[in-house]
């Protein structure tokens, strides 16, 4: 039935909260453990290695195009040059992370897959409020999820890869610390080549290999999202204190979906 003239079109719809559900069963069955006993001794470049020779095509690399960035990209497509690389445009980022992700896709030349929440930024406000200036955890993860999580599940059902590629590294947050150079996550494995990289590791990679930091990294940014959530620090502080105003570490999307997968992983210590 039309609508009536004087009603408005219907609002695009905000994504609300589920847990994925694979589109097949995983056709490896993968001893995380004794994985973990090999990778951990070899080199980030082997552990990609390894992944590409594991999972093939049905592998993805994700990135934030942060100050790290150009490590794990060029890292990556050193050994597989077309793999997909997902990026999650929030629609808040910094002007300079937009430039950043143009420069790295045409200096790496790379396969960049952008996906993007269903509601503009500005729709976005008017409807919730800049929920990131909440000190209600509530708030910020609403936000994280909106305009993260919610495309990248999006991207993971689209693709349907077997595993993702990040650039994790334990240094980063407390979640981090615990992990694994494999994990499950959500039903698909995710590989972590540099995770026990340090900063000094980083920098020394970028230098070796003429890479370029985020345009921001020399104002003080140590971790960089979003525009109206990301401050610079100062020396000594923690390299993600000045993201989500100090009051969480993670964005979402390095964590698990489920509570049941969530309750796993803190009875492993995970």
């Amino acid at each position: 039935m039309p609508r009536p003239d004087n009603q408005p079109a219907a609002a695009p719809t905000e994504a609300r909260r589920a847990v994925p559900e694979p589109s097949r069963e995983l056709e490896l069955n993968l001893d995380l453990d004794a994985l973990e006993a090999k990778l951990s001794k070899i080199a980030a470049t082997d552990i990609v290695a390894w992944a590409v020779e594991t999972f093939g095509d049905r592998m993805i690399l994700t990135t934030s195009f942060g100050v790290q960035a150009a490590v794990m990209l060029h890292l990556v497509t050193r050994v597989n040059a077309d793999i997909p690389v997902i990026f999650i445009d929030t629609g808040f980022h910094f002007q300079e992370t937009y430039a950043f992700a143009d420069q790295l896709t045409q200096k790496l030349g790379l396969n960049l897959k952008v996906y993007q929440p269903p509601v503009s930024p500005s729709w976005f406000v008017a409807r919730n409020g800049p929920l990131w200036d909440s000190h209600n955890p509530d708030d910020l993860n609403r936000y994280d999820f909106l305009r993260k999580v919610e495309p990248m599940q999006r991207a993971l059902s689209e693709l349907d890869p077997v595993a993702t590629l990040a650039g994790l590294r334990k240094q980063q947050t407390n979640h981090r610390a615990n992990l694994r150079h494999v994990e499950l996550q959500d039903g698909r494995y995710k590989v972590s080549p540099i995770l026990r990289w340090t900063t000094k590791d980083v920098h020394q990679y970028l230098k070796a290999h003429d890479l370029p930091f985020h345009p921001l990294h020399d104002q003080g940014y140590a971790s960089i999202g979003d525009w109206h959530s990301t401050l610079p620090i100062t020396a000594g502080q923690d390299e993600r204190a000045g993201r989500f105003q100090g009051l969480k570490q993670e964005c979402g999307l390095h964590l698990p979906m489920s509570a049941a997968e969530d309750a796993s992983r803190t009875s492993s210590d995970l």
